[in-house]
């Protein structure tokens, strides 16, 4: 009877609106070219892996591809200052990068890599077959070259000044700050990051794909037929760049370092890295099929995949038949290139399958600055491991429960305490481990005989569902911070349920009572287990051994799941607290690491919330002598990564001035100048140069800095600034 009764509150869940048999998901290629930060995973990998455990888990057919992108010009630059070959980097990082996913728990049916033959021949595959259809316009065009290191430059190899928002320090294809793509040509004031020089523009031949002839396709598919199922910034974005109209754009660079074009008269040109790089997702799904046949498994994970077998050609479901979904998780600075440049690409192939969503992250900051692994300001996967032993799911607990899901989010230390302490801790685990101990001292492991329900007990399983069905609706939705926020709403209706019944007591005077009550908490447990696993699957795992149960033995949705005379396992806890002095050494570590301007630096910062230092009087301001001064040489001190040694004409002389701010700028661009200078400050060495005065800055909220100028017309040089 007490099990009819609790089946009866069964509801189904909602299955997604739309019909398809199987799902694809993809997560966004890591460069293969250093490790990468809690920023990339609250971004893409963790949402996109808790999406597919959650289909997996029920019984969807999924497959979830990723794997490392080798071919951009990130690759040779990290070569480069490594004093290293590509080959190595790329071997090197890609091994990291595939670690550190299987410790986080992404749970990949396949992670491959594109400098991979099969990813080769399936990039060159899917050229050659647009060039065939006469899809691409063949132009010479000219393109920037490098005379000292005799090389035409790709995209990245270029920096420059953004002419949308400023940014000093924008690549030659995207602004990282303000995430617009451009052209080498666009940026102001060019250099190049081989030899910090200018370029000069040479003519070359290039096959472009007319993006413009597929604004109107893209106009219809996209604007009409996604603007209420994608994500408000996804979407913006891409109206944005579509309004805006859209350029053919080359297909092909001037490289030695990618997959070769395969036509006649390309020699020593290679696939744009971002032709080649969504392909990937084409070349990992052949890949996990191809080693499913063979039973060769370097690439796939079986392990995690519930396709268990398959022939080689079975790829082609995945990517031809309109009944499959194409999912995109990625962060926003891969928007563009995702919804307007691949589903070209596929519509140009005539490919039957089209991403159906692709709900970007916005940006993670840290600690209220924009994260950036060359300031030092950020949290690598690595990192987190060796501090952080056994605490993953911590990691991908407070990540998804402050993901950036529709605007930039701020990740900071103490907040991932608290969070541990006061939730995983306090509310999670402590329900699990109450529940667990009286088991214990009650029932000796078994779990009890239920009786008759009350209004209390049903209530209890009739909130449980609802929070059940909240967390399906918000993780079909890609809304995770909702549906883990549910998720704990079910560990909370616990603790109030055991908080409001108080066994302890009850077991003293009503045993039969004690033993419902009882009950219903181990199935409250035994739910949590099955929701958990795809949020928090090493916790989720440990719980199913203390309730002595494997994860095919829970229904999903179902409030019974552990019959009355089950054994269960030993109690352990969940989660331990962090305490202040982990998280102190963490804020040191950080601020030990940030950039330090150097004391030849004046920073003017532009925070509206900064405070004011103390007041001065008009003598005090009156003994500044701040001067107009005009940079005729600069140059990178040596075993010193911040300092810039510069030569400033002040109009009555010349001036050797040290500034910490290489970080920031190239000497290249600060040649011809003019700047700002604290005249009157006493001489100093700074690494053995005599610096005489201090360059005034300005620091902006994401942390770059930006020279204070005389505004208007050129100024002459030793003007005074009053």
């Amino acid at each position: 009877m007490i099990l009819f009764l609790f089946n009866a509150l069964n509801v189904s869940l909602p299955m997604s609106m739309k019909s398809f048999k199987r799902t694809l998901v993809t997560a966004a290629l890591p460069y293969a070219n250093g490790p990468k930060h809690i920023g990339h995973l609250a971004g893409a990998y963790i949402p996109a892996d808790i999406y597919t455990r959650y289909l997996r888990n029920a019984g969807e057919e999924v497959l979830f591809v990723c794997g490392s992108d080798e071919h951009g010009t990130a690759i040779p630059i990290q070569a480069q200052k490594e004093n290293t070959s590509p080959q190595y980097i790329i071997d090197r990082y890609h091994l990291l990068l595939k670690e550190n996913f299987e410790k986080l728990g992404i749970s990949f049916d396949v992670y491959h890599r594109t400098s991979d033959e099969m990813h080769h021949q399936t990039a060159q595959e899917f050229f050659l077959n647009l060039y065939e259809k006469g899809l691409f316009k063949e132009e010479i065009s000219e393109q920037y070259f490098d005379e000292e290191k005799q090389t035409f430059l790709a995209d990245r190899y270029i920096k420059g000044t953004c002419p949308n928002c400023g940014f000093h320090s924008a690549y030659g294809d995207q602004c990282e700050k303000c995430g617009k793509a451009l052209s080498p040509n666009e940026l102001i004031n060019p250099v190049s990051t081989l030899s910090d020089k200018p370029p000069v523009l040479k003519t070359t031949k290039h096959w472009y794909l007319p993006l413009n002839e597929y604004e109107p396709w893209l106009k219809e598919w996209l604007l009409e037929g996604h603007k209420d199922d994608w994500k408000t910034n996804v979407y913006g974005q891409s109206k944005s760049w579509i309004d805006g109209g859209l350029s053919p754009r080359a297909m092909t660079r001037d490289l030695d370092w990618g997959v070769k074009v395969p036509i006649k008269g390309a020699e020593g040109k290679v696939l744009y890295v971002w032709f080649d790089a969504p392909i990937g997702y084409i070349s990992a799904t052949k890949a996990f099929f191809k080693e499913l046949e063979e039973k060769s498994f370097h690439y796939a994970y079986p392990q995690n995949s519930m396709i268990k077998s398959g022939q080689a050609n079975d790829w082609k479901k995945w990517w031809q038949n309109d009944d499959s979904r194409l999912i995109h998780f990625i962060g926003k600075d891969n928007i563009v290139f995702h919804c307007i440049i691949f589903p070209a690409m596929l519509k140009a192939a005539e490919s039957n399958v089209l991403p159906d969503n692709v709900p970007a992250n916005e940006f993670l900051n840290l600690e209220g600055e924009k994260m950036s692994t060359s300031r030092k300001w950020s949290v690598e996967m690595e990192d987190y491991f060796k501090e952080f032993e056994n605490k993953e799911d911590v990691l991908r607990y407070v990540l998804t429960a402050i993901a950036p899901e529709t605007k930039d989010a701020d990740f900071s230390w103490k907040d991932f305490q608290t969070r541990n302490n006061s939730e995983l801790v306090a509310i999670l685990g402590n329900f699990i481990n109450r529940v667990m101990v009286l088991s214990h001292k009650y029932y000796e492991g078994v779990v009890p005989v239920a009786s008759n329900l009350l209004e209390i007990d049903q209530q209890l399983i009739k909130d449980i569902q609802l929070f059940q069905e909240e967390i399906d609706h918000s993780i079909r939705h890609f809304k995770f911070r909702d549906g883990l926020f549910a998720l704990m709403n079910i560990a909370r209706a616990g603790n109030k349920y055991l908080a409001e019944m108080e066994p302890w007591k009850l077991v003293k005077t009503d045993e039969t009572r004690t033993a419902t009550v009882m009950f219903n908490a181990i199935q409250v447990c035994a739910t949590l287990s099955w929701w958990m696993d795809a949020f928090m699957p090493f916790s989720a795992q440990n719980l199913r051994i203390q309730l002595n149960t494997q994860k095919e033995n829970h229904v999903n949705n179902s409030f019974v799941q552990l019959q009355s005379g089950h054994t269960l396992g030993q109690a352990a806890h969940l989660f331990s607290n962090i305490e202040d002095d982990i998280i102190q050494k963490q804020v040191k570590h950080l601020e030990d690491s940030k950039t330090m301007v150097a004391s030849t630096v004046i920073e003017a910062t532009v925070n509206p919330q900064s405070e004011l230092k103390p007041l001065i009087t008009f003598d005090d301001f009156s003994k500044i002598d701040l001067r107009v001064g005009t940079v005729l040489e600069a140059e990178k001190v040596e075993k010193a990564d911040k300092l810039i040694k510069l030569k400033v004409d002040l109009g009555f002389e010349q001036r050797t001035i040290v500034s910490g701010i290489a970080l920031h700028f190239t000497p290249s661009e600060l040649i011809g100048q003019q700047v700002c200078v604290l005249a009157n400050l006493a001489p100093r060495k700074i690494k053995g140069i005599e610096s005489n005065g201090m360059l005034l800055l300005a620091e902006n909220e994401d942390g770059s800095l930006k020279l204070m100028q005389p505004g208007g017309a050129v100024v002459s040089p030793g003007s005074q600034i009053a």
